[in-house]
């Protein structure tokens, strides 16, 4: 053991001796003073820690504090009654503090008894009881939250393990401190009592054993034993304080003294309404301005001095942010940042400003969240947050919108203009600037406020610039809603469905599947306008087929039949036969046997005069289906759909492809054309 380790047992054992082994006077002097500077350190330590675990030994601490002052208090019992002296100290305090009367002497000895026992103690008590409790009931969530964190990625194993533990010690030491506080409500018991049996005993053994005159006895043992409770309470006073002080520390970044500095003097103009209250009740009332008038001219000083620290320390801060930022731009690993792209972006021209401009009646930004909400219910899919900015290499009218700092789409609006579309045949009393709507490419006017009224009437579709922008939007992300979920965006779906279905993602992820296979087939299925809400089914339908192939394709021609109903729903309308255009048993027989199988997957090889021969065909059916007002879908097989779909996916994206086994039974279809070839 160290030297260290055993000077504190011995310590411990000197403590519990003190209380049957008999001490010199001039050694309890020094042991009381010893009491008063401990009491002090605590104190001060507890004004200086900025989180409570860092004293956590404060607890036992207290404890033997308490013994230490419980045995210093029978030692000077021993001698107050044996002795009728118990050392310099004693009878200093005994002395000094009652100013030779000893009514005073004890009346202060009571205050600082009750203030003791029935404020600090008493409210310590219930602070340390609540934090305990509350720290009890928080553990659960905490320890989930970390847990959250750690399956996100956001800490590592070794943080989680590190707030694991500072939970767990938080617990212990609000506990500990919850049973610690009786102590000092037993210590501030017992000195009442050992008052009283000093006084009460120290008179009659005065008279009976010593001969002392009832005068002498009185004022001997009156002034000892007052000076042995103002020598104990003092420092448990102070001990008393520095467990307040520890049980209601709330979080902060520093000591007492900072955040009291901090925190209290924030607001220097309210020193202002107190001096001037101050002052006007020296005028008001008998008080006077002699008692008032230098206190509050001392509080517009010390708020005046106050406004100018803050003003300069606002500035200091301001330009400590300017130079960090140069030194940031200075410094080689500031073009990092730059390597940042948004997801997605929408740039527009200086004449668009008024569009998102609130204070001007623009409502963009709440348009977008509500495309934001409606793309989470029709495709399942949380689209990222979008990046608005101007432009002003933008024409004024111009805006474009941007997928990971590519273009993709852009448009002209004109303000304080409508945008009406023909229902499909002219009105030639609608006058307007000709164009073309955005998001479809359908011939469009611009019209003015004169006009609208007139167009409605004619059954133009007249709408906003706001709204035109909204649609654009919108069928922009539907477009590219594949592109926009990535790995990191899927674990975060797969962790919505495991807060419910745990049993199935831990089945599925990564067992049979990873975040990698599961993105691919969420992207195809989005590519191709499927709504991925569902995601229970869906991973259900990984779960079965995962286990006998990794190819996504396949995967997601199996998923898409385990959502027939979505998929019957999302194009048949229940009133009306399902018009499809369907392919000849010859066409779906050349397709199969193009079909050629690798390492990575089944692919289509056709001969280039075949397929152009197929797509001419299709293109023809498609057109004369266009121009019956009706939309085009293509019915096939499901062993060649996922190939149809790849032979006409770069020129024909648009026009759904789907198989007999994603229909369900009760539908009625009707072929509006055949691909013959």
């Amino acid at each position: 053991m160290k030297v260290r380790d055993i000077s504190i047992l011995v310590g411990i054992i000197g403590i519990v001796l003190m209380m049957v082994v008999p001490i010199p006077t001039h050694l309890l002097d020094l042991l009381l003073i010893v009491n008063i500077s401990a009491a002090l350190m605590i104190i001060l330590i507890a004004m200086n820690t900025t989180d409570a675990l860092h004293f956590s030994i404060f607890p036992t601490l207290l404890l033997i504090t308490t013994l230490f002052r419980l045995a210093l208090n029978v030692s000077t019992t021993r001698l107050i009654l044996s002795e009728h002296e118990a050392g310099k100290v004693v009878a200093t305090f005994g002395s000094f503090v009652a100013g030779g009367q000893l009514a005073i002497g004890f009346i202060v000895f009571l205050i600082l008894v009750v203030v003791q026992f029935i404020v600090i103690t008493k409210g310590s008590e219930r602070v340390a009881e609540v934090a305990a409790r509350f720290t009890l009931d928080a553990m659960p969530g905490k320890q989930m939250s970390i847990d959250a964190d750690l399956n996100a990625g956001m800490i590592s194993e070794t943080q989680a393990k590190e707030r694991r533990e500072k939970i767990q010690n938080e617990a212990d030491f609000y506990g500990a401190m919850d049973g610690a506080s009786k102590f000092v409500k037993g210590d501030a018991i017992a000195s009442i009592i050992i008052v009283t049996i000093n006084l009460i005993g120290g008179f009659i053994i005065g008279m009976a054993v010593h001969g002392m005159s009832i005068n002498e006895a009185l004022s001997t043992y009156s002034i000892l034993s007052i000076g042995d409770g103002l020598v104990s309470q003092i420092p448990a006073l102070l001990i008393s304080t520095a467990t307040g002080i520890i049980v209601t520390r709330a979080a902060s970044e520093g000591n007492m003294a900072e955040d009291l500095t901090k925190q209290m003097f924030r607001y220097p103009k309210l020193l202002y309404i107190v001096a001037g209250t101050i002052l006007l009740l020296g005028v008001a009332t008998p008080i006077g301005l002699f008692a008032t008038l230098p206190y509050s001219v001392l509080l517009v000083i010390a708020g005046y001095r106050m406004q100018l620290n803050v003003a300069k320390r606002q500035k200091a801060e301001e330009q400590l942010v300017e130079e960090k930022e140069i030194e940031e731009v200075r410094s080689p690993e500031s073009v990092i940042s730059l390597l940042q792209v948004d997801p997605i972006e929408f740039e527009f021209g200086y004449g668009l400003i008024p569009l998102a401009d609130t204070s001007q009646g623009g409502d963009l930004l709440d348009r977008i969240i509500l495309i934001r909400r409606q793309c989470a219910l029709e495709l399942g899919l949380i689209v990222p947050v979008i990046r608005i900015r101007d432009n002003i290499q933008l024409k004024p009218n111009e805006y474009v919108i941007k997928m990971k700092g590519n273009t993709v789409a852009r448009g002209e609006l004109l303000l304080h203009h409508y945008l009406a579309m023909s229902p499909g045949f002219e009105d030639d009393s609608i006058t307007g600037i000709a164009t073309k709507e955005p998001a479809f490419g359908l011939p469009a006017l611009w019209i003015d406020e004169a006009t609208k009224e007139r167009a409605e009437l004619s059954g133009y579709t007249v709408v906003d610039p706001p709204s035109v922008v909204a649609t654009h939007l919108t069928e922009v992300i539907k477009r590219y809603a594949h592109e926009l979920l990535g790995r990191q965006e899927t674990k975060s779906l797969v962790e919505s469905v495991r807060e419910s279905y745990a049993t199935l993602v831990e089945e599925l992820v990564p067992n049979i599947l990873t975040i990698g296979d599961i993105q691919k087939v969420l992207a195809k299925l989005l590519k191709e306008k499927i709504s991925i809400r569902d995601l229970v089914t869906i991973f259900e339908t990984l779960a079965d087929y995962g286990k006998y192939t990794k190819d996504p394709d396949v995967l997601t021609e199996y998923v898409r039949q385990a959502l027939s109903r979505q998929i019957t729903q999302q194009y048949a309308n229940p009133s009306e036969p399902l018009r499809v255009i369907t392919i000849s048993p010859g066409v779906e027989k050349r397709i199969a046997e193009s079909v050629q199988q690798s390492e990575q997957g089944s692919y289509l090889a056709m001969e280039p005069s075949s397929t152009q021969a197929i797509y001419n065909r299709l293109s023809e059916q498609i057109n004369k289906t266009l121009q019956a007002g009706q939309q085009p879908i293509i019915l096939t097989s499901p062993n060649i759909r996922m190939y149809m779909r790849q032979l006409i996916e770069r020129s024909l994206q648009d026009i759904p492809v789907l198989s007999y086994s994603e229909l369900e039974p009760n539908i009625e279809v009707q072929s509006v054309g055949v691909v013959n070839a």
